[in-house]
């Protein structure tokens, strides 16, 4: 297995290192923003390629880092790694990705893990499904619910976030694992939008659920990265954000059965320069909601819904890993986007993760070796 960072912590007897100053501490930065004065509280530091973060029913928070490990951090202190989780496959973009809460979480300790997995062909992306235990220590009832069809040895595009519906079916996004044609193989899991029950087994009305025209799972294909996904909660509207290649990043809003292009159809170019597919658009393709050249590396999004910044109601926030930034956008009642503030540009570092909390702060985890939990509230200055 990998030698995690937390594990060399350990060995120098320096777990203490991946604590940090709760919310409102004395390195808190302030920043004004066209329509708000915000605060940006350093939660926990020192985390190891933190890839995700959810908000349990006490407050505290669960992080997922990327060399496999995940911890729950209570009143600014990390915990140990949780027992239980399956070994990951770490590798390049590979490894503990995701982490979502069942909607009843409170009573079942439900959750669910997207991660790269590894077998004779390579490594994939798989779902699984697992119960925390009370104390917070470890998993239970561990079962993985859904592994990609098609492996290979390459390390990039596994996606993959999770978002719960209101019904309480699963959906996620798997990138075309490098190979872009994959993400046009109605028989390949690659480049789509996937849909599953909490069990694993397939929703009766998923576009392709006989298995004749796409595999069951499938939701939408023509999709390069997806890492992230979010149901908005005001209209129930799927979105997702995916990485082009060299510009063409888009937020898409996925629905059953259609193809959003890539590598047919693309904003970008190839890292050579070369053009992609037959251009930006062609029939029976669909296109993005919006599109963002040159790239910003987008890592996860949310839409705001919350108490603390009514000016920002409806605003999709994404994080951004270039540049380094919490991009804003604006829309209008048609959902169309309007305007783009961008956030903190190289003020935290890479920004992998982005969450609305309950009380309506916004949560946000950075990547590195030396990632981090930040929390983005309403500032206290006048």
């Amino acid at each position: 297995m990998t030698t995690t960072f937390s594990n060399l912590l350990k060995s120098a007897g320096l777990l203490s290192a991946l604590t940090a100053a709760p919310a409102f501490a004395q390195d808190a930065k302030q920043f004004a923003t066209e329509k708000a004065a915000v605060q940006v509280d350093t939660i926990a530091s020192g985390l190891d390629n933190a890839w995700s973060v959810e908000v349990l029913p006490d407050g505290a928070y669960i992080v997922t880092e990327l060399s496999g490990t995940l911890r729950i951090i209570r009143d600014g202190k990390a915990s140990e790694p949780i027992s239980g989780v399956p070994e990951v496959a770490r590798q390049g973009q590979g490894g503990l990705l995701d982490v979502a809460l069942d909607p009843k979480f409170s009573e079942n300790r439900t959750l669910f893990l997207s991660m790269s997995v590894a077998d004779g062909n390579g490594n994939g992306t798989a779902i699984v499904r697992a119960a925390l235990s009370d104390d917070g220590q470890s998993l239970a009832q561990v079962q993985e619910i859904f592994r990609m069809n098609k492996f290979t040895g390459k390390g990039q595009h596994f996606g993959s976030r999770i978002v719960i519906a209101p019904d309480g079916n699963l959906f996620f996004g798997i990138g075309d694992r490098g190979e872009r044609d994959r993400a046009q193989d109605m028989q390949d899991h690659a480049g789509a939008v996937l849909r599953i029950k909490p069990d694993g087994s397939i929703p009766a009305d998923n576009p392709y659920a006989d298995g004749k025209a796409g595999l069951a799972e499938l939701w939408s294909k023509g999709h390069r990265n997806p890492q992230g996904i979010i149901i908005d909660p005001e209209n129930g509207q799927l979105l997702t954000v995916e990485h082009g290649a060299r510009g063409g990043d888009e937020i898409n809003a996925p629905e059953p059965g259609k193809n959003y292009g890539w590598p047919v159809i693309t904003f970008g170019k190839d890292y050579s320069g070369a053009a992609i597919g037959v251009g930006q658009s062609a029939d029976g393709y669909e296109q993005p909601l919006h599109y963002w050249d040159p790239s910003i590396a987008p890592g996860a999004l949310d839409v705001y819904r919350g108490d603390m910044f009514p000016q920002w109601n409806g605003s999709v926030l994404v994080a951004a890993l270039k540049f380094e930034l919490l991009s804003r956008l604006e829309r209008d009642e048609s959902g169309a986007v309007t305007a783009e503030e961008r956030l903190f540009e190289g003020e935290f570092g890479r920004i992998r993760d982005v969450k609305v909390a309950p009380d309506g702060a916004i949560l946000m985890v950075t990547d590195g070796d030396d990632g981090a939990l930040l929390r983005v509230s309403a500032s206290n200055r006048s």
